[in-house]
Order: structure tokens, then sequence, then C-alpha cells
């Protein structure tokens, strides 16, 4: 039997939501501060996925300064409904639900439109269309009696499809499956006349799991699932190449098969540094409901393929190296800069192929907008390549790559100069955003390759003047979200700084290519 790879989008793509409009197939991942925000995917088997756009791609929709990492955008659904898309999501401050609004699109690569902002609090919003034409919105927030309930619960309103606000009353749906445990990621499908209240519990990390209620009316009352958690690799051990599991959506193919996308990690004895990435399940509905994984009940690395797709190319992480040149007019889809666009720092040469980084007084460690751009790193086994031209005036001044999980919680290897104004490359790792200088060493010429190498034990840096010189190395849990807190996985780019002195306005880089490369 045909089989595909899991996962089929790599690297950090948390909370997947998915629909599908006749053969094709749309999904949208969380963000957090990244921007552009909310990458938009297109695929017509499930398992090839190719990069649209965004839906937040215009820096006056909203603003992500000032915001942690692992704030910013979290959790859209991705809904259509009569010719348009909409995405409804929330914007977390302080890892809180903050404002939720709304998007929308004809087309779901863009443009898509100024937010909406909905009277709703909490995260996890989602939108149902019913059969009668009527939009209903949900949501997870604090239960109003947690001592009675638990400490979570999911509520509806309905959305005037006309005015784009929430109207009529709040009905409460479900405290969810697990008292104690907090609900969230709330998605209503409607089968055979029944309403089906997906939901997760447990938290994002190691007890996540789906489970389920039903009710016979949209707004309810819901009743539990007696099966759930329905999904969940919380009771497998140690050596599950799969953990995490939950925050799942559902979706129809043309060939009558349901399949869920949902998160999960591929953890190394006890961390990941991948971040959350999405799956493929297939689902089989019963009169009980649906049935997750009905031939094995869990997740599996490699899985059959949708029925009606002979052969399928896992697009999200590619087997070959991949060289940028950066010979167009502007950056990949693939690439984010931190809460806001780089344009003026970060851009192709025009004519020449390479990038120009303009230092920027933000360093890596702000919460503004750094003059950096990265991409996920999507296989453990990695290296990454980097050519880059810099004379710093300064000490203060530095260019290069950066393995990066959070503005806290990251490695640099930097051209610089002394004290004597001698060209050095130094290694530098921040944790908790103090910084610690591992090495440094002297190079005759301006001009270097930078290089980062990646396994299961960890990420040696080193770079290549007339020949190769190792720096040293950081052990792999450094970057991993159970050291470093958060929701993201490691990001690898290009970056420069004048930390903070009038000196970064006359420094520029140049960067010649990127090489990333995965390794067997």
């Amino acid at each position: 039997m045909p089989t595909f790879a899991n996962p089929v989008l790599a690297g950090s793509h948390p909370d997947p939501s998915i629909c599908r409009v006749g053969e094709d197939f749309y999904l949208v991942t969380s963000s957090f501060a990244y921007y552009p925000g909310l990458p938009v995917f297109h695929s017509r088997d499930l398992v090839s996925w190719r990069p649209l756009g965004h839906v937040v791609h215009r820096p006056s929709q909203v603003s992500l300064t000032g915001l942690d990492v692992s704030d910013g955008l979290w959790a859209a659904t991705i809904r259509h409904h009569e010719g348009t898309f909409y995405a409804v999501v929330t914007l977390a401050r302080g890892r809180q639900g903050s404002t939720t609004f709304l998007c929308t699109a004809a087309d779901p690569a863009g443009p898509w439109s100024d937010p909406v902002v909905l009277e709703a609090e909490g995260i996890d919003p989602s939108l149902f269309f019913d059969d009668d034409g009527r939009c209903w919105f949900t949501a997870c927030r604090d239960a109003a009696h947690p001592e009675e309930t638990g400490p979570g619960e999911l509520w509806m309103r309905e959305l005037d499809l006309e005015t784009l606000a929430l109207t009529g009353p709040t009905h409460i749906l479900w405290h969810g499956a697990m008292r104690g445990a907090w609900v969230e990621a709330p998605h209503v499908y409607k089968r055979d006349g029944v309403y089906y209240l997906i939901a997760a519990e447990g938290g994002t990390e190691h007890h996540h799991a789906v489970t389920a209620a039903r009710s016979d009316t949209v707004t309810g009352p819901y009743s539990t699932d007696p099966r759930s958690p329905l999904l969940t690799h919380r009771h497998r051990g140690a050596a599950e190449p799969i953990h995490h599991v939950g925050h799942v959506d559902l979706v129809d193919t043309p060939a009558g098969e349901t399949w869920a996308v949902a998160l999960g990690v591929r953890p190394f004895e006890g961390t990941h540094t991948l971040g959350r990435e999405v799956f493929l399940v297939p689902v089989e509905w019963t009169p009980r409901g649906p049935v997750f994984a009905p031939d094995t009940g869990r997740v599996r690395l490699s899985e059959r393929l949708p029925a009606g797709t002979r052969t399928a190319t896992t697009v999200g992480a590619p087997d070959g190296p991949v060289t940028y040149e950066f010979s167009g007019s502007a950056l990949g889809p693939e690439w984010n800069s931190l809460r806001g666009p780089v344009d003026d720092l970060v851009s192709p040469r025009s004519g020449e192929g390479g990038l120009t980084i303009r230092l920027s007084p933000e360093p890596l460690t702000s919460t503004g907008t750094p003059a950096f751009i990265a991409r996920r790193q999507q296989h453990l086994r990695l290296r990454v390549r980097t050519r880059i031209r810099f004379t710093a005036a300064t000490p203060t001044q530095e260019a290069g790559l950066t393995v990066f999980q959070n503005h806290n919680q990251h490695a640099t290897l930097g051209l610089t100069v002394d004290a004597s104004g001698t060209p050095h490359v130094m290694l530098t790792a921040r944790e908790a955003g103090a910084a610690t200088r591992l090495a440094a060493v002297a190079v005759a010429d301006s001009e270097v390759v930078l290089a980062v190498d990646s396994d299961e034990s960890g990420y040696t840096f080193s770079v290549k003047d007339s020949s190769w010189t190792t720096l040293g190395s950081i052990e792999r849990p450094f970057f991993s979200t159970e050291r470093a807190g958060g929701f993201v996985g490691v990001y690898i780019g290009l970056y420069g700084t004048g930390t903070g002195t009038a000196e970064a306005d006359a420094g520029e880089a140049h960067v010649r290519w990127f090489e990333y490369t995965p390794v067997d």
C-alpha cells in the first residue's frame, strides 16, 4: 500500500486548521511573533503542501511590537463559505488572549482584509457554517465557576456575516471531558444531523489529548463522548517517536474520506527542537462519532496515502539541499522576520544577487524588529552554510549566522572586530538573556563562510577563512522548548546588529548565499 511520511509540514507549524474548496485544501498554522503572520498553504492531496502567502502580510493589520516570541498570533481557524475565506485568530500578550479578530479574502493567497475586532474573550477561536447558512463562533475561556466545572469552558455566539460582528446570546457549550484540565481548540462539525464538538485538553505538552462531545442542536447542551480522549500519546513510552499529539481539525476529501490534521512533536531523549509540527491522521465516522487512526489508535511516521492519491512528496521538508542566492526582488515565503517587516534592513541586491543586511541598533534580545531573517529548522540532522562579507567598524558591530529559539535563548556566530580592530568571528550563547562568549577566532579576510551543523547531540559552529576552524558546540537541549520555554521551534538565519550604537547606521553586511542541507 502506498504511504507518505509524517509530518506533512515539518518544523514549527503549530495548531493547524484546514478547509476544502472543491478539490483544493487550504491550511493555516500559528506564527506567534514572527512576520509575516499566519502562513497559508495549499494542497491537492493533503500530503504535499505549497506555501501560498500569509493572512497577516501588512504591518497595518496588527502590531506585534513588544511581544515575546511565543506571544502574538495564536491558533487561527480557516474556513470557506460562498466564495469567501475567513480566518479568525487571537492576538496573545503575556500568554493570555488579548484581542480576537477576523480577516477575509476572496483568494487564500491574499490579499487578506484588515482585521475586524470581535467582541470575544479567550483563545483558539473557530467558525462553523451550518446548513442554514448561519455562522457560529466558538472559543475557549476561563470558566465562570471553576470550582464546579473545571478551569475552562467552550462558548459560542452567532457571527453576523453582513456586519462581521458577534450577535445574540452567549451559549456555554462544554467544560471538557477531564475535570481539572483546561479545555481548548474547539471545532464544531455536523454529521448525519448530529453536532460534534472536538476539543483538546491536557495542555499542549506531554498530556495533550483530543476529546469530544455531541449535541442535537448547535448551541448545545453538549454531552461528553465517553470514549474521550479519542486520540493521545500521553500513555506512550519514551520510545514513541511522536509526542504531544492534539489540536486537530477535520476535513472531508472528494473521495469521501475524513482526515485530521494534528500537531505533534518528535523528541529525542526527552527534548525537541523542531517545534510542533503538522501530522496527518485518518478518521473513520461511526454511530458513536469519529474514530481517529482506526487501525492503530496512534499517529504514525508512515501512514497510508489518502484515497485517490497515488504518489506524494512532502514539500514542507525537502530531502535535498536548498541554496538561496537571493536573486529575486523579494524573499521567499519560508523566510520570516520578527514582529514586522525588515524591507529597509534586509533586501536582495538588485542586479548582483545576494543579500544586503543593514545593521540595526535593535539586538536579537529586544522585543522590537531587529535586522534578522530566518527559516524554520525542519530536520534534526542538518548542515547550514552561508558566505558573508562584513567589515565591522567597532566591536559593537556584528553580522552573521544565528540559531534562534527565542529572543532570550539563541546563539550567534558573528563577524566583528576586537578592540585593536582585528577581524574576528565570535560564537556567543544567550540564555535567559545573559550572554556567554564561548569562542573567538581571528580571520584574515572580511569575507568568510559561516557554518552550523546540527544532529542528535547538538549544534557545532565553524568558520572557513583560508581553512575550516571549529569554534565550539552547544548541546541540543539548550535550544529545546523544554529548556527555553514557550511554544516555538528553532529558526536558523541571518542577522546584523550595532547593539544600540550610532555607528550601526553606516554598517552593511553582504550575504552571497545561504545553503540549507538535510543530512541523512
